[in-house]
């Protein structure tokens, strides 16, 4: 059996390819910015042939820096980004590609919730409705693309895509589906209810057969392998919903402990014994065959900052520090202050809610780029707090979390998490743990590992350690409180807003 693992991870934005030792040493890595279609107000779309293309290259790319050989790789592992929608048509040929970021059933989503769907659909599902939700995405599909809805011949997630490429293999993995809503998550298993109340009982049949994450689902084609530099036979795993594949990349992998991802969305996860709580929690996913991850996540974390690097920060620096640095140091350069502006962070949304928006509040003439920089750090720290609220009142405590994610490369954000929230936070030492995670799952599947513990244990090391800074406690509660009130005030006319959108996407159409 060959000493290296290849784990792959597939996020809304980039795909990438990390080769890792059994000791979760970095061997090679190389990664692939995809691009994304915005036809109208609240539409992310992507072109899956790009997506393969992408992943095709990374992948061979890496193998050629390592200096390996294909045949050194023991098994490989897939990481995606969960929710959207992804699909084949009949013929097996790439159909469709909605990201997670998209809004466009925020409308359906207020009429399901008028209805009580959500109450039938949380008992077994453990979710309810949300624009971006892959059962609603597919009802919004057969309303209003019913053409579209009906050449679809497998619906699948973001990574069963690249699997399928890989292998041939047309499956999902269970972390994955029970993720998106679409599985009895106490059973483990499709369900037909579940199904109906989505208005989706036709489409049982579409739904791909069910692995679990560190099960073998297929092996490299001869045709992938010629297109990827892998060795013909090499197995793939089932893989792994992203955020539970960085949960175990960070190293999270006992009952009870935290996993905080600030990537483009929002996650904050805890590994709990049964998938029901005291409260509701936004969804409960698979952690491995025997537990189950309660999760509260939204598009609201480090995609905010991406934003603002891309739109007022894009420029190359002559002393070579990055925009993000850059960003970083002018967050630093200012104390926090009671006047500070307030930053919602809902470029795509709030989590059931995409008629949200973001925005500045209470900016004045002294407030410098270094202010607006730190409020959006803080906004996104603001966003998480809620959902860790929202589980804390669930049943789902914790005392301390492990970072991961874009936003925990920063020096200053982190410290920024661990005051908002009120928890000693540690950064996880890889920042591809998504990548890492898959890899993980991988060495599982073959044996290598008896399990994801045993597996991050060997593989996973920890960089950093931050304290709350108490002195901080009350300025925090207060910022946040406010920032609450506004989101409260705004609501309605975010809704205004989204319906004068609906309406100029429904001319242009």
């Amino acid at each position: 059996m060959g000493d290296y693992l290849l784990g792959l991870d597939a996020g809304n934005t980039v795909i990438k390819a990390v080769i890792f030792d059994r000791k979760g040493k970095e061997i090679a890595s190389a990664a692939a910015e995809g691009h994304s279609r915005m036809p109208y107000p609240g539409h992310v779309e992507r072109d899956l042939d790009e997506l393969w293309e992408n992943a095709r290259r990374v992948i061979r790319r890496c193998i050629d820096e390592a200096g390996i050989d294909a045949g050194e790789l023991a098994a490989i592992g897939c990481a995606g980004h969960g929710n959207g929608l992804y699909a084949l048509d009949h013929a097996g040929r790439p159909l469709l590609g909605i990201q997670s970021l998209d809004t466009r059933a925020a409308a359906l989503v207020e009429e399901w919730t008028s209805q009580g769907v959500g109450d039938r659909t949380y008992p077994i599902g453990q979710q309810r409705p949300w624009p971006s939700q892959t059962p609603t995405l597919l009802s919004w599909m057969k309303r209003y693309r019913p053409e579209v809805f009906a050449s679809i011949g497998t619906i699948f997630l973001c990574k069963d895509f690249i699997v399928n490429r890989l292998t041939g293999a047309r499956v999902s993995d269970v972390s994955d589906m029970t993720g998106c809503g679409l599985l009895n998550v106490a059973g483990r298993h499709y369900d037909r209810e579940l199904m109906a109340a989505y208005g989706l009982c036709e489409s049982m049949d579409l739904l791909p057969p069910l692995v679990e994450s560190a099960e073998i689902a297929g092996r490299i084609t001869e045709a992938a392998a010629a297109g990827t530099g892998l060795a013909a036979g090499t197995p793939v795993v089932g893989g792994l919903f992203d955020v539970v594949a960085s949960a175990i990349g960070s190293g999270v992998t006992r009952t009870g402990a935290a996993s905080i991802i600030a990537g483009t969305w929002s996650i904050n996860q805890v590994i709990i014994e049964r998938p029901e709580l005291q409260g509701p929690v936004f969804m409960s996913s698979t952690f491995d065959r025997d537990r189950y991850m309660a999760i509260e996540s939204s598009a609201t974390s480090a995609a905010n900052l991406e934003w603002l690097v891309r739109e007022f920060f894009s420029e190359v620096r002559s002393d070579g520090r990055s925009p993000f640095d850059l960003c970083c140091e002018l967050a630093s350069s200012s104390d926090p202050a009671s006047d500070d502006p307030i930053y919602h962070p809902y470029l795509y949304g709030a989590q059931q809610d995409g008629s949200a928006r973001a925005g500045f509040y209470g900016i004045a003439g002294w407030h410098t780029k270094g202010h607006l920089v730190r409020a959006v750090l803080e906004g996104v720290a603001f966003g998480h707090r809620q959902h860790i609220e929202t589980m804390r009142k669930a049943g789902a405590a914790f005392d301390e979390a492990v970072l991961s994610g874009g936003g925990s490369r920063s020096l200053i954000w982190p410290q920024i998490f661990a005051d908002v929230i009120g928890v000693p936070v540690s950064v996880a030492g890889s920042r591809e743990t998504g990548a890492l995670g898959a890899a993980i799952a991988a060495a599982t599947g073959v044996g290598i590992f008896s399990d994801f513990a045993e597996g991050a244990a060997a593989m996973v090391k920890t960089e950093r350690h931050y304290l709350p800074n108490r002195a901080l406690e009350a300025h925090y509660a207060r910022r946040y409180a406010l920032y609450k009130d506004i989101a409260d005030v705004m609501t309605p006319l975010w809704r205004r807003l989204s319906a004068m959108q609906a309406i100029t996407a429904g001319v242009a159409a």
